[in-house]
């Protein structure tokens, strides 16, 4: 049935598009969220047999000959993921239905979602790395469509094409990183390549393999530098961001990474490699979050520390595949730790931007400097904000101080650890998580304080704000109610879905594990928490004398400039070359594809070995066959001298139809009706065009210009007969025709041309399909959107 429930939602997405014109817009929020609902409750029956160490797969068969299957498997890591993405989903679309305005498209917005919600379960429950990566880029492209859902709007269209570009250019290296896998284990299972990849350290694709999968979970999770697409996509509606920016597409890095810990983890540079990246986001995205004036930027950079801090995580606790006793405990509990407080920030941060939402839409701004004292008009939201700030702050009462206090207690134990520089490096590592979380608590009291309490800011362009409906209220206050309860009974949690994930990671990862309780006595974690609140709140108290000292950082330093340089750049660079072979003469285009033509097949035949042409056996030649050859180069030699189009085009048709006959020689039937139908259309096709031309002029060229491309034609038709006068005598590589051959007994064709077009080549065959397809979609709306005659142009906002 995983098969079913990862599809489900694509199906209701479908059916929403079909029959969204039938029933009341009101009601497809409702449709929608009963999938996330359903969905929840069909994953969570199974949380008794997962905690018990089961697991359950579905697989079917995709592409038998190369050993590509549907294969999906949920087990204890692939379980809290699922629970996040349905049970998060289904608090989202509830808030959506009282979020979204009846001017806003709720079809298309439900439609994004769903989408996006199968394409996460299906990258946290595939096994095999080609199906997950046709998820991953799924996540990509709707996720693309949400971030631009309010596509008139010109800072939303940049966000999505941003996140796409950055996103996706890490899943193509990601999937290099997967073949490279398969090169090496022979499979694409990840449970086989996972149990193989230990023993092949020494393998020349491993370390490369490695960097290629970093790369793709970096670019996915936000982690430094690839952090800057988050804060952008945050133009996308407050839904959008509390799903998929706190409980789902930026966790799927974090999966990724983790669900291949048991097969890099043992390596040393994977150690460092995520600690470092992940010690770097964290303080980076703190430190950057304090500067925000945005309620929602605030929230993002916020976004990214947090998701720093879980990679640092997995970075301390990857090295528990190959070591034991005490030093496997130190890492299982920073895995561990990593696990809890996935679970924590999807809550606290999902209410927040909740909040957010809520206080963007009764009061029409998200910007700092135009709020203050909402305390008085939204009291309920101000609770729920307190809820998660204190949270996110790691202050007692709320789950995030259980897990920043474990953070505390993993990064402490670095120092302790039997790794190479652990001892030298380990308190700085404390010093950077430490900094990190002092600037944490600043801007969780600058996301309650400033906005809640003081005097009240309310300006004559905005309405006076009252408490948000009971249906925006109900999905972050469900939220913030397990922030709290998570604090008080952390062991349901730790017992039923973290301790079945860590045994997923480490052998026997459960009896390692460590029991969650909020006192652990008078320790060095505890002194760093009570310093973080002092200093952190007289940092917040003096927030007005140190801030401005953000302005003098250069903002030509950003990673953001250095982004929109490269992309400009590339379109100078890419303009420039354009318009130098884009001259709009035909001649000139065959220039360049000729010469590029004899140039590859040339530099092909001396760095191979080169190809023999010899004539030592002939296939005979007919009288007819002669006379036919000579028909054509008299009709192609006559094109060079015509002196009118109509002229032209029937030495063209001679050409043509001659081919034809030559199938007709060459026993090929087929090919030659195709040729004929081909020809005659094109014949009559140029025939009608050529009419509204103007009159055919001779070209004037210089004796240069004549010269040169005479030359470049002759090598043109010489290189094309040496080619195929070498096919007969080639033997460096055995000739396909000969699996061909068998076409019946392999795609049950008897004709081998229709089951190469269908079968063999089908992949091709349907992209190709699908251009066209997508052309005329693009086609049919540019139609459908023309502007009427006289309208006036709508600009960008």
């Amino acid at each position: 049935m995983l098969f079913f429930y990862i599809v489900l939602p694509l199906f209701v997405a479908v059916g929403i598009t079909l029959i969204s014109s039938k029933i009341r817009r009101d009601l497809i929020g409702w449709v929608a969220f009963s999938v996330p609902v359903i969905l929840f409750a069909l994953f969570a029956r199974h949380i008794p047999s997962i905690a018990s160490s089961e697991s359950i797969q579905t697989t079917f068969s995709w592409i038998p000959t190369y050993g590509i299957d549907l294969t999906f498997i949920l087990d204890g890591l692939s379980l809290i993921f699922v629970l996040l993405i349905t049970g998060v989903g289904a608090l989202v679309i509830l808030y959506s239905i009282f979020y979204l305005s009846p001017t806003d498209s709720f079809t298309h917005f439900y439609t994004y979602l769903l989408l996006f919600m199968t394409a996460m379960l299906g990258v946290v429950l595939s096994d095999s790395i080609i199906v997950l990566y046709v998820f991953w880029e799924l996540t990509s492209i709707s996720s693309f469509l949400l971030i631009a859902f309010w596509f008139h709007r010109k800072n939303s269209r940049n966000g999505a094409i941003k996140s796409l570009l950055i996103t996706m250019t890490g899943g193509f290296a990601m999937l290099a990183g997967f073949l490279m896998l398969h090169v090496m284990t022979g499979s694409f299972s990840v449970r086989t390549i996972l149990t193989e990849l230990p023993q092949l350290t020494e393998h020349a694709l491993f370390y490369p393999a490695m960097a290629l999968v970093l790369l793709g979970a970096f670019t996915k999770s936000a982690q430094f530098p690839f952090h800057i697409w988050l804060p952008d996509a945050m133009e996308a509606p407050t839904p959008v961001s509390a799903y998929l920016h706190s409980a789902t597409m930026v966790k799927a890095g974090i999966y990724l990474i983790a669900r291949f810990t048991p097969g890099f983890g043992g390596d040393m540079y994977w150690f460092w490699v995520i600690t470092a990246v992940g010690l770097v986001t964290l303080f980076w995205g703190s430190f950057n979050a304090v500067r925000q004036n945005d309620l929602k930027a605030l929230l993002a950079f916020s976004t990214i520390s947090q998701l720093g801090l879980i990679m640092t995580l997995l970075g301390i606790g990857s090295a528990a595949a190959n070591v034991t006793g005490e030093a496997k405990a130190l890492y299982t509990f920073a895995l561990f730790t990593a696990l809890f407080h996935l679970v924590n920030h999807s809550t606290f941060k999902g209410a927040l931007f909740m909040v957010v939402g809520i206080v963007d839409h009764q009061v029409g701004t998200r910007d700092l400097r135009r709020l203050g004292g909402l305390m008085r008009f939204l009291p309920i939201t101000f609770g729920l904000a307190i809820i998660g700030s204190f949270s996110m702050a790691g202050l007692p009462l709320f789950n995030g101080f259980l897990s920043k206090e474990m953070f505390l207690t993993a990064v402490l134990s670095v120092s302790e650890l039997p790794i190479p520089g652990g001892a030298q490096l380990g308190w700085f590592i404390v010093l950077v998580a430490w900094a990190a979380s002092l600037f944490t608590f600043v801007y969780s009291m600058i996301l309650v304080f400033r906005t809640f309490t003081g005097r009240p800011i309310i300006d004559e362009e905005y309405k006076i704000p009252q408490e948000a409906s009971v249906g925006m209220l109900i999905p972050p206050s469900i939220l913030a109610t397990l922030v709290i309860g998570l604090f008080f009974f952390p062991t349901i949690l730790s017992d039923y879905l973290l301790k079945p994930a860590i045994d997923v990671l480490v052998d026997g990862g459960s009896a390692l594990a460590p029991d969650i309780y909020a006192w652990h006595g008078f320790n060095t974690e505890l002194y760093l928490t009570v310093a973080i609140i002092a200093l952190g709140s007289l940092a917040y108290f003096l927030l007005k004398k140190w801030r401005p000292y953000y302005q003098y950082i250069p903002s030509e330093w950003s990673f953001n400039n250095l982004f929109r340089k490269t992309l400009s750049g590339y379109e100078r660079l890419g303009e420039r070359v354009t318009t130098r072979y884009m001259n709009g003469n035909l001649p000139s285009y065959f220039l360049y594809i000729f010469s590029f033509f004899i140039i590859a097949v040339g530099v092909t035949w001396f760095v191979v070995d080169p190809i023999a042409v010899t004539f030592d056996s002939p296939s005979s030649i007919t009288v007819y066959e002669g006379l036919l050859a000579v028909v054509m180069a008299a009709a192609a030699v006559a094109i060079l001298f015509a002196q009118s189009r109509l002229t032209a085009i029937l030495l063209n048709g001679v050409l043509g139809f001659s081919i034809a006959i030559f199938f007709v020689f060459f026993r090929a039937p087929d090919l030659a009706l195709t040729q004929l139908v081909i020809e005659a259309v094109t014949t009559v096709l140029f025939l009608v065009c050529f009419n509204y031309l103007p009159e055919w002029k001779v070209e004037k060229l210089s004796v240069t210009k004549k010269v040169r491309n005479g030359l470049i034609a002759i090598l043109g038709g010489l290189t094309v007969t040496i080619v195929g006068l070498a096919v007969n005598n080639y033997s460096k590589f055995e000739s396909i025709s000969s699996y061909y051959e068998g076409s019946y007994e392999l795609a049950g064709g008897r004709n081998i041309v229709n089951a190469i077009l269908g079968d063999f080549r089908a992949f091709d065959t349907m992209l190709e399909g699908l251009v066209l397809f997508i052309a005329g979609i693009g086609v049919f709306t540019l139609i459908r959107m023309r502007q009427k005659k006289g309208a006036e142009p709508r600009e960008n906002q």
